[in-house]
């Protein structure tokens, strides 16, 4: 959605919006930070984001990717900030060929600073001379595409009449091309702003004004904000912060309220404002503090429209099916499946393709380093240090597994416990949920979609396991007529009681007004293509450790002889009936080995009915 539409879609639910504006990094791990760091404030809940782009183009690859990567893999509504300093026509053309690629509709179209090292603008030969002619440019060759907005400068309300009114006439011949929306420049003096407001609707501009401001967080970074874009900074500011500007804690504290007071007159006035963007710097705690501060809470819909981010890119927006193996790994999920045949009734690609499960060409990688993995897993050498991994994942004090790049979510720690005791009885689980029969879709744990709905999952357990455990869990998993499951090897035997070729649902919400949304499945033909990957992914585990060492040969061992399981209970009435077969399995296993005190080389089984 453009820009624009989702400002006037708010104004018209009566609800305040926000955005927030990054800049790429100068580094590999500098950027690979900030993705990081954006995908957690995606939680915050904005309606979209603007990447910068330097003058001369300098970022103009980095923006692309960021681009790329927000649109495809965060699902956030993106903007691409776009300068024709230093420009050549063609390299603007190749910007916004891969913004429409990647399915950006937004661009704030801006002339741009000197480049570094000189002090007056110039126009290279052939290039831009004006921020307009830039607009007529993208509006000649992408007709009405793109969703072009413009910046405003509340200060230059300051300046001489007959120049601010040459300003405002330059601003209008850019909204009269076409333009939809103006982001102002930051700015702390909020009376000027309402100044300059007022003076561009007397112009006759009625394009959403979308105020620019910064979370102030600490004196030294204000004083160089403020003094490179030449901001007006109010004295009551300067009375505030100036007595504690050696105390960064109390800079942030103060300043964030002057800044929220400031939003507060903007919103509550009758400026037809209802919204905010965000000058992030990139950080994430100020922004926060921020939006606490206003009492702007994250809608449901807005961060979960499914359980699973829901790509902008063209050909997959309408995608609204997913098998759950890939649940916690959204990124290979994406390009794993880039090449299976296009998405038809909003459904991943036909089984049939010949592409379909293909890996050849991406490749199975792990995030961590071998000095970050050896920290997080350790060197085990035996099954008990090794399930510990496991087990420890579950209660949050393990941070990360091979399949699962975060933490435990707010969903699994809802079942953290009894996920602890079957990966200490031997089932060492990569990915579940818990079942769920009607809750809110407004709920914070469970809640997705639309407001005033209700959803529902089933129990869901995804597990490696030795062939032992296994042969002595699946009779018992057989007596549930409940229980569906998939079991298979390395070698990609597949073995499974269902008797349907179709998919299971595990995952659905009821919303009014709309058929049932059935998101998240279990099919036999996507487990297979994704066994490849989790096999992969426990080989790569081993990699990290010394050839021929202990620790490497134990890990790679396991993952040889292992199998890979899943399995629903399809009872969602029966939230724990999914673990019983797994007691009952490790106290027979216990039994067949006869070994007192319930262990078995070891590990801790059942004993009495009781897990040690």
């Amino acid at each position: 959605m453009k820009v624009a539409q989702k400002i006037e879609q708010a104004r018209k639910e009566k609800r305040t919006w926000w955005s927030f504006e990054y800049f790429p990094p100068r580094t590999a791990q500098g950027l690979q930070n900030l993705v990081d760091r954006i995908e957690r404030m995606r939680l915050l809940g904005p309606d979209f984001i603007n990447i910068t782009w330097h003058s001369g183009g300098r970022t103009s690859e980095l923006t692309t990717e960021m681009i790329r990567f927000c649109q495809e893999t965060i699902s956030l509504e993106t903007c691409m900030h776009l300068t024709c300093t230093n420009m050549r026509p063609e390299k603007v053309d190749i910007a916004l060929t891969a913004a429409k690629e990647h399915g950006c509709r937004n661009v704030l179209a801006l002339r741009g600073d000197p480049p570094a090292g000189k002090e007056v603008w110039e126009a290279i030969e052939g290039g831009f001379v004006h921020g307009i002619d830039l607009v007529e440019h993208i509006q000649k060759h992408y007709g009405d595409y793109f969703d072009i907005a413009v910046p405003g400068f509340p200060e230059h309300i300051l300046l001489p009449p007959e120049q601010f009114q040459t300003e405002l006439k330059h601003l209008k011949t850019k909204i009269d091309l076409g333009c939809s929306l103006i982001f102002t420049q930051m700015f702390f003096d909020v009376n000027l702003f309402i100044r300059w407001v007022k003076a561009v609707r007397e112009a006759g501009i009625t394009v959403p004004i979308v105020p620019g401001v910064m979370p102030i967080q600490n004196w030294n970074g204000f004083q160089k904000a403020t003094r490179i874009a030449n901001t007006v900074i109010p004295q009551h500011f300067l009375d505030v912060l100036e007595p504690v500007k050696n105390n960064d804690e109390q800079v942030r504290k103060l300043g964030i309220k002057l800044v929220a007071d400031m939003c507060r007159t903007i919103l509550n006035s009758n400026l037809d404002i209802h919204g905010i963007h965000i000058y992030t710097m990139n950080l994430e705690r100020g922004t926060r503090m921020l939006l606490e501060e206003l009492n702007l809470v994250p809608r449901i819909e807005s961060v979960k429209p499914l359980p699973w981010r829901q790509c902008l890119t063209p050909g997959r927006r309408n995608e609204t099916i997913r098998p759950i193996f890939w649940a916690n790994r959204t990124k290979s999920y994406i390009a794993r499946t880039e090449n299976w045949d296009e998405y038809p009734n909003g459904r991943f690609g036909d089984a049939r393709s010949p592409a379909y499960g293909e890996i050849d060409g991406y490749g199975v990688s792990l995030k961590q380093t071998k000095e970050e993995a050896l920290k997080i897993w350790g060197s085990p050498t035996e099954f008990g240090t090794f399930k510990a991994v496991f087990r420890d994942f579950c209660l949050g004090k393990v941070p990360s597994l091979p399949w699962s790049e975060q933490g435990p979510s707010s969903e699994m720690k809802v079942i953290a416990e009894k996920l602890a005791q079957i990966n200490d009885l031997g089932f060492l689980t990569i990915n579940s949920q818990p079942a769920v029969n009607g809750v809110s879709s407004d709920d914070k744990v469970f809640g997705w979609g639309p407001s005033n709905g209700f959803v529902y999952q089933k129990a869901y357990l995804e597990f490696f396991v030795s062939s032992e455990l296994l042969a002595v869990l699946l009779p018992h998993i057989e007596q549930d007529v409940n229980i569906t499951y998939y079991v298979i090897n390395k070698a990609g035997d597949l073995r499974t009681n269902t008797h349907s070729e179709g998919p299971n649902a595990v995952t659905w919400g009821v919303f009014p007004g709309k058929e049932i949304v059935q998101p998240t499945i279990v099919e036999a033909i996507s487990f297979m293509a994704w066994k490849d990957e989790a096999y992969e992914l426990g080989q790569q585990w081993a990699n990290f450790y010394d050839q021929g060492s202990a620790a490497g040969e134990f890990v790679k061992s396991f993952f040889d002889t292992s199998f890979l399981v899943n399995v629903v209970h399809n009872d969602l009435r029966q939230p724990d009936a999914i673990f019983e077969p797994f007691v009952k399995a490790a106290a027979d296993y216990a039994a067949q080995k006869r070994v007192p005190n319930g262990y078995v080389n070891g590990d801790a089984v059942i004993s009495n009915g009781h897990a040690h």
